[in-house]
């Protein structure tokens, strides 16, 4: 894993789980750059996707990991930047897939569906997973609408 700088996002359904991803990840020497949301008070989540979708998407970080209730707000806010493939994962092997298959470069957890030993185990994988290329980078290099 070549990681060294994941910046990091959550609206307040996914504030629960964002302090143990952060923790995950300073401790495997992970730079975490916290974009928020820092409570439960309730937010717009695209206020706290944009900012990790930069970062991603000019290389101030290497990954990100979005969470919200479903997931799937972050995903698709996210996805609208250039750059991002931002995978909505609720278990290990998708997230591995999405690394594998998808070169997914954002994990988007949803929170009230996944336990945080659930959690911690799909950034896991999502980590320690490598894009494999191949046929999987010409379908890649479809994805973008430019």
């Amino acid at each position: 894993m070549n990681t060294k700088t994941i910046a990091i996002g959550c609206d307040h359904a996914g504030f629960p789980f964002k302090d143990l991803i952060k923790k995950l990840l300073i401790a495997k020497d992970i730079k975490v750059i916290d974009h928020g949301t820092n409570s439960l008070d309730s937010v717009d989540y695209p206020d706290f996707v944009h900012p990790v979708a930069n970062d991603v998407e000019n290389g101030t970080a290497d990954m990100g990991v979005l969470l919200c209730g479903s997931g799937n707000g972050v995903a698709i806010t996210a996805n609208k930047h250039q750059g991002v493939r931002a995978a909505l994962c609720w278990m290990e092997e998708i997230a591995a897939l999405a690394r594998q298959h998808n070169d997914a470069n954002i994990v988007c957890l949803p929170v009230r569906f996944t336990t945080p030993n659930q959690a911690e185990a799909i950034v896991n994988a999502f980590l320690r997973s490598e894009f494999e290329g191949g046929r999987h980078a010409t379908r890649v290099g479809k994805i973008a609408c430019v």
